[in-house]
């Protein structure tokens, strides 16, 4: 499960897809697969697959425990093939970012 909770450490890469409405579910599919190999790296955290209304857009929301967690975690999944695999579906604008900030109305 997602953990968004200030200053805890986690980094949280958002990766913005844009696609053809077309190629929108190849991506999100494609995204499931690569879950399951993230998941078997040690520091891999959890991710949330968005996929736009419009069809024109895929969100991938993955938590790695730390920095260092979430650089191996790339590394084997870049080793494996599975980044360059997601780029004939669209193309991507990842980020790293951790949470400063939440507010929560319970």
């Amino acid at each position: 499960m997602p953990t968004i909770e200030a200053n805890s450490g986690i980094i949280t890469q958002i990766n913005v897809f844009t696609v053809k409405p077309e190629n929108q579910q190849a991506l999100v599919d494609h995204l499931i697969g690569a879950a399951s190999v993230a998941q078997q790296i040690p520091g891999w955290k959890s991710i949330s697959i968005h996929k736009s209304i419009d069809g024109k857009s895929v969100v991938n929301y993955a938590q790695a425990e730390s920095l260092e967690a979430q650089e191996r975690i790339f590394k084997e999944l870049l080793e494996k093939g599975v980044i360059e695999k997601g780029h004939q579906f669209g193309e991507a604008h990842p980020g790293l970012y951790e949470a400063v900030y939440t507010l929560d109305n319970v």
